[in-house]
């Protein structure tokens, strides 16, 4: 029967392919793929060893020589992740817009971002919720790395803003947690539940729904009477 599943699971042109020898970087990298697939589809718990190498192609001693354990492999998830080509494009993006002082196209570009990854992530996003619920350490190191880091940025940027008297003054964090919170929530209806919405069902791009919910967004924290010319 587990055979069956990850036959389904993994096409046999795939299980062809990973059987084969690899440089050991390349096996590596491909370790953690199909193991991103099988933790988001069994947790942390439910996944063995065994079944990623499996599915891999490869004999489970292979797994341990590139990671000694199971929850070393986990957190590799985190550095793949981490290092994907296009968050430091992103980062200099985001940081580009913000020394701008452009506050529409900064929170455009997080908030697309953000959609963009939940669309075209999911098997990573079931993982995350998974290690949440399971309350494995890989949620937090998550949280601490990636999504805590962001929040700290843009609250800054919240408070030179309100300092500069673009923004009203408001709890930053708060502000934070709203922007972010809007933004998920859109995610993560329009991946599980849109197909339940009817009429309540928003048809829009990403990037339409980035712009729409940031346009929101600023209209609340905007100080109507600020002018760039007359900074306080």
């Amino acid at each position: 029967m587990a055979i069956m599943t990850l036959t389904k699971t993994f096409p046999t042109e795939i299980l062809e392919r990973t059987s084969a020898r690899m440089p050991a970087e390349d096996r590596r990298r491909q370790i953690i793929g199909v193991a991103i697939q099988l933790f988001s589809q069994k947790g942390f718990r439910g996944t063995t060893t065994k079944e990623i190498a499996m599915a891999a192609g490869v004999n489970e001693a292979i797994i341990f020589r590139h990671f000694a354990t199971k929850s070393e492999l986990y957190s590799a998830i985190i550095d793949e992740k981490a290092c994907a080509r296009d968050i430091p494009a992103l980062d200099a993006e985001i940081e580009k817009f913000a020394q701008l002082r452009n506050d529409r196209k900064m929170f455009e570009r997080i908030a697309l971002h953000i959609l963009d990854t939940h669309e075209q992530d999911e098997a990573f996003l079931r993982l995350l919720f998974y290690s949440a619920l399971e309350g494995h350490e890989l949620a937090d190191l998550f949280f601490r790395n990636q999504v805590s880091e962001r929040f700290r940025m843009v609250s800054d940027y919240i408070k030179t803003r309100i300092a500069e008297g673009a923004f009203r003054k408001v709890d930053p964090m708060i502000a934070v947690r709203s922007f972010f919170g809007t933004i998920l929530h859109h995610a993560l209806t329009n991946r599980f539940f849109n197909h339940s919405l009817g009429d309540q069902k928003l048809n829009l791009s990403n990037r339409q729904a980035a712009e729409r919910f940031t346009e929101f967004f600023l209209a609340g924290i905007i100080n109507p009477n600020y002018s760039p010319n007359n900074r306080k």
